[in-house]
C-alpha cells in the first residue's frame, strides 16, 4: 500500500474511528479466489474473517436504497456494476474509497467521489 493510504488508516485508528470495508469486497475476493487469482496464504473465507475481525474494522451497511442509488450516480462511472455500488456506498456515508481501481480513481478525479490511491 502507498504510504498515504497507510497513514490514513493509522490516523483513523489513532482517532478511534472505524475503517469500513464494503461487503462488495467479500464478493470480489470470492470471485478472484474462484478463478485462482486470489494471492494469499489464507482461503478467501479466512482472509475475510481475519480482516473483519480486527478492531476498528467494520463492514459498511448496504441497504436497498444505496443499491438503487448506484443506478443514478452523477457523472460517468466506467467499469463494472460493483464499482457503482462501491461509489454509491461511499457517497451515502461520506467515506473515502481506498482503491487501485482505475474507474473509481477517475470518478474521484471527476469530483463525484473522495478517493485515495492505495
Amino acid at each position: 500500500m502507498r504510504p498515504s493510504a497507510v497513514e490514513a488508516i493509522d490516523e483513523a485508528y489513532d482517532l478511534g474511528e472505524s475503517v469500513f470495508v464494503s461487503p462488495i469486497t467479500a464478493w470480489e475476493i470470492g470471485k478472484l479466489a474462484s478463478r485462482g487469482r486470489f494471492k494469499s496464504r489464507y482461503s478467501a473465507q479466512r482472509w475475510w474473517s481475519l480482516l473483519t475481525g480486527r478492531p476498528q474494522i467494520a463492514v459498511a451497511d448496504l441497504p436497498a436504497h444505496v443499491l438503487l442509488e448506484s443506478s443514478f450516480l452523477p457523472g460517468n462511472v466506467q467499469g463494472d456494476p460493483m464499482d457503482r455500488i462501491i461509489a454509491a456506498t461511499a457517497r451515502e456515508y461520506g467515506f473515502t474509497v481506498m482503491t487501485r481501481d482505475a474507474a473509481l480513481l477517475d470518478y474521484g478525479r471527476q469530483g463525484h467521489l473522495s478517493v485515495l490511491p492505495c
